[in-house]
């Protein structure tokens, strides 16, 4: 094999190794479980695992000055709203059956770790939806793009096209723009004047401001984060771990101890 293959080879096998370490390392490497208890909320502890992506993007992007005392008041407002029980925050749109232990996942669609963590998680619904059922948490942290792909998706979610929005999102190499979304609409058959109005309504405001104010709570400091039961997961995660957390959540009895009712 002469030298130029030869580097070829060793280039390609550097790429395919890269790529397996990112998509799969979280599952090969062993994680210890080594919880934290948080001061608040009362009752929830934390598991710093492992690869995050974050920033500082504010979810009022958009609304003027992000220091403005009507931000501020907004700010404080979502703060009291979850504050009244963070696990009905967390977990109130969930139809839990006997046995199911809630989780909480917060993402960015232009997380790079968000992206296989989440393809992983749903894997792990389809296969033990039995043990688990997932709420998803919009977290744009990474720009307009990403706070307009959120949006995007809970307003999807007004037409019953949440699932679908949230796959082609989390799939899709461009970045959200409005020319993108049009298309999208159009491919997943919804009305995309409606799309395009509840984008800009109080409800989808409000259910970000809402996914903010909990990763204020929980200290969250990037994407992805995920919340089983009162463990709180900061960065990627094994599938091993994940379950290991969920059948500890079950022993401990996780909704007495959260204060779900």
């Amino acid at each position: 094999m002469d030298e130029k293959k030869r580097s070829t080879l060793i280039t390609l096998s550097a790429v395919v190794a890269g790529y397996a370490a990112f998509r799969y390392g979280p599952n090969l490497i062993p994680q210890e479980l080594q919880l934290v208890n948080l001061d608040r909320p009362i009752g929830f502890r934390k598991f710093v695992a492992g690869e995050t992506s974050g920033g500082s993007f504010d979810p009022f992007v958009g609304m003027g000055n992000n220091d403005s005392a009507a931000n501020r008041e907004a700010k404080l407002r979502a703060d009291a709203r979850i504050g009244e029980n963070v696990c009905r925050a967390l977990y109130g749109e969930l139809d839990l059956t006997t046995g199911q232990v809630p989780v909480a996942s917060f993402s960015d669609y232009y997380c790079p770790f968000c992206r296989i963590q989440t393809k992983r998680l749903a894997d792990i619904v389809k296969s033990k939806g039995n043990e688990i059922s997932v709420a998803w948490h919009e977290l744009p942290l990474l720009g307009e793009g990403s706070s307009l792909a959120a949006k995007a998706a809970l307003a999807a979610k007004r037409q019953g096209a949440y699932v679908a929005f949230h796959e082609r999102l989390m799939k899709t190499p461009f970045v959200a723009n409005p020319e993108y979304l049009a298309r999208l609409s159009q491919d997943l058959e919804i009305d995309e004047e409606q799309l395009l109005a509840d984008i800009d309504s109080t409800a989808v405001s409000q259910e970000l401001e809402n996914s903010a104010a909990l990763s204020r709570a929980l200290a969250l400091v990037g994407t992805p984060a995920l919340v089983i039961g009162r463990t709180v997961v900061q960065g990627q995660v094994s599938d091993s771990m994940i379950m290991r957390i969920i059948a500890l959540e079950r022993e401990e009895g996780w909704a007495e101890q959260c204060n779900y009712a």
